[in-house]
Formats: structure tokens, C-alpha cells, sequence
């Protein structure tokens, strides 16, 4: 979210474009002049905005003077890889609140009890491991594409492997999972557009329009 008195658009230092900040990433410089992702927004002083995408993330990059030195007015230094920085950390940040909509009892895993929250309980998303048999999928789909109580569509999320869900669940062999409605499975469906956003492919959409 924007800091107090922080306005609610910015332009980008690559595209020149201005749109919403929640489009975009926060880059600030460190003590060492290092330039640091700011994904929440937060960090005291100047800050350089970019369009929330890796292709634009590499583009400034290449362009690190004009787009970083010309915008903080000082030399910066650039650690190579940026983009797969910021990939790590919005992945980092997705997983953590995977795994607090978990402890907020708004998560339900394995196939079954999957299959069973879709016929009974109000279920905002599911997630399928990036490895999962296509065949649980197209099953698990097709039961949610028949609840007509679904108005806007169901977000599916295929961002992570399977070890990847494990470690951020602590469990083991997590392949399916049903998000209940609640705040903070809301909170983990914005973490993981945004990711999916930046990475700019269709690993989230809304049933429907997926490929079953």
C-alpha cells in the first residue's frame, strides 16, 4: 500500500508510462549505494519505480545509468540479476502467505479433502503443484466449474512445485489445495497475481478461460 500522503500513481523510469503503484516496484538505494527492491513500499528515501515486470526489471538493468544513476542522481552500483531478485523475493512473499492463510485455518490439502471442500464449503482459489498429474487437475476443475455459486470465477494458482509447497506448509506431498474464503487467503491470491503478473505468463486465471 502507498506510505500516508503518497500518491496513488507513479511513472515509470523505463517505460515513462504512469499507472497505479500497485502495478509497479519500489527501488531504493542502500547505504552502499546499492539499489535494493522495495516490494512493500516502505524504506526511507528516494525511490525509482518500475512497471511490476521482469522484462522491464532487465531492461533497466541494462540501462542502469540512465534508468538508476539519472533517476537517484548518483552513481549506484548493480548487483547482476536483478530481475531474478525480485522474482525470489514476491516468490519468498507468496509462499509466507500460503503459509499464514494455512495457520489461519483457511487452507485445506490433499485430494480429497480438496474434492470435498468444493461441493461444500465457500472456496476462493486452488492451488495445484506446478508437477501435478494433469488428471487430479482436470478433475478438481471440473467439480469447481459446476458450483453456480462461483459469480467471478475461481483463481487457480500453479506457481510452485510441490516441494516448494511442502517446505512453506510443512508438510509433505502437496499436490492439491483448497483456499477457503478469508482475509488471508485473499492476502495470498494477491501475493501470487502479482508474481504471476511479473512473470508475465498464465499460471493464474480464473476457470473458464483455463485449459483443462
Amino acid at each position: 500500500m502507498p506510505r500516508k500522503n503518497e500518491p496513488i500513481e507513479r511513472q515509470c523510469a523505463v517505460t515513462r508510462n504512469v499507472q497505479s503503484v500497485d502495478r509497479m516496484l519500489r527501488f531504493v538505494l542502500g547505504p552502499d549505494g546499492q539499489v535494493v527492491p522495495d516490494l512493500k513500499r516502505d524504506l526511507p528515501g528516494r525511490g525509482v519505480w518500475l512497471t511490476a515486470s521482469d522484462e522491464i526489471v532487465r531492461q533497466a538493468e541494462k540501462d542502469k545509468k540512465r534508468v538508476f544513476a539519472r533517476s537517484f542522481k548518483c552513481d549506484v552500483k548493480l548487483e547482476p540479476g536483478l530481475a531474478d531478485l525480485v522474482n525470489e523475493l514476491m516468490e519468498k512473499s507468496a509462499l509466507s502467505a500460503l503459509s499464514m492463510a494455512r495457520k489461519a485455518g483457511e487452507l485445506v490439502t490433499g485430494f480429497s479433502k480438496v474434492e470435498a471442500a468444493l461441493r461444500r464449503d465457500p472456496v476462493a482459489g486452488l492451488i495445484h503443484a506446478s508437477d501435478a498429474a494433469e488428471d487430479g487437475v482436470r478433475k478438481l476443475g471440473g467439480i469447481a466449474a459446476g458450483r453456480n455459486d462461483i459469480k467471478n470465477g475461481l483463481k487457480i494458482v500453479r506457481l510452485f512445485d510441490s516441494s516448494q509447497l511442502n517446505l512453506a506448509l510443512g508438510r509433505t506431498n502437496v499436490i492439491h489445495a483448497a483456499l477457503l474464503a478469508g482475509h488471508a487467503s485473499e492476502n495470498f491470491l494477491k501475493r501470487a497475481s502479482e508474481l504471476e503478473d511479473f512473470r508475465s505468463n498464465t499460471a493464474t486465471h480464473e476457470i473458464g478461460n483455463a485449459e483443462m
